[in-house]
């Protein structure tokens, strides 16, 4: 038996958010920080994959998230990197990778390729002109796909994050 193989690719224009801050890098990723949950993501992990029911995961992740109903899944020092090569004065720069698991399962019900996308990235960067708080929504991902609820669950996460966002800028 042979297998068969297609290939398709599907053209996506992403729509970029970005607030400004004058606010020090550091009040910034700490206004960040205080408006997401930081769960032991290695527990977490353990406890989704012990979950005997849909009910059980729910329970793991209404525990992990925060007032905002998001967590911090995963964070890249991409400054501590920029460093290694120019030295103290270098600008500092996070990827922030925040989302809910059970907001991307209900996105990859209706569109499965939106688990390409999920958790989504906040990328939080030190300029001269003030921290830079950018966010790629979802909803612009998952436009090219025409999935309504998709789109909606998409909306509601970008709403959550452009609060996030406004609110860490402030």
């Amino acid at each position: 038996m042979s297998a068969t193989t297609t290939s398709a690719k599907k053209r996506v224009a992403v729509e970029r958010t970005v607030v400004i801050s004058s606010q020090p890098f550091d009040r910034v990723v700490a206004a960040i920080d205080a408006g997401v949950a930081h769960p032991d993501m290695q527990q977490f992990v353990r406890d989704v994959a012990s979950s005997k029911t849909d009910a059980d995961v729910e329970r793991v992740v209404a525990e992990a998230t925060g007032s905002l109903d998001l967590m911090e899944m995963a964070r890249f020092n991409l400054g501590e990197v920029l460093r290694k090569n120019s030295g103290s004065g270098s600008r500092r720069i996070l990827r922030v990778l925040i989302g809910n698991p059970l907001v991307m399962k209900r996105m990859v019900e209706h569109v499965p390729a939106a688990g390409s996308y999920a958790p989504v990235t906040v990328l939080i960067d030190e300029r001269p002109d003030g921290v830079h708080l950018s966010y790629d929504t979802m909803a612009s991902y998952l436009a090219p796909y025409g999935n309504p609820k998709a789109l909606e669950i998409a909306r509601d996460l970008d709403e959550k994050i452009a609060n996030l966002l406004a609110n860490a800028a402030a």
